[in-house]
């Protein structure tokens, strides 16, 4: 049995549709990059590492400002989580 796509039946209709499933993919892929990134600092946080968590905060503000450009996250969105991140590690450091 050949299951279609819940799409119309028509040709540029089904390309928007294969086009949205990679899309889809692609963007699910990043978002889970980005939360494995944002946990990592949070880890380095709560392990009281300053230096790696300012190497993690740099790599993890990097994806988040590229998502942004790449239309997978709000810039609202990306710049709350680096500002909490960074507020975190500064404290973090402050306190060392």
């Amino acid at each position: 049995m050949l299951l279609t796509p819940p799409v119309a039946d028509h040709p540029s209709a089904l390309k928007r549709h294969r086009q949205s499933l990679k899309r889809r993919a692609r963007n699910q892929a990043t978002k889970t990059r980005l939360r494995h990134l944002v946990r990592d600092v949070r880890t380095a946080i709560a392990g009281k590492d300053g230096a790696a968590a300012a190497e993690q905060l740099k790599a993890a503000s990097k994806a988040l400002d590229k998502a942004v450009t790449k239309g997978v996250l709000h810039r609202n969105s990306a710049a709350r989580k680096i500002s909490r991140l960074a507020h975190a590690v500064h404290q973090l450091s402050a306190r060392s």
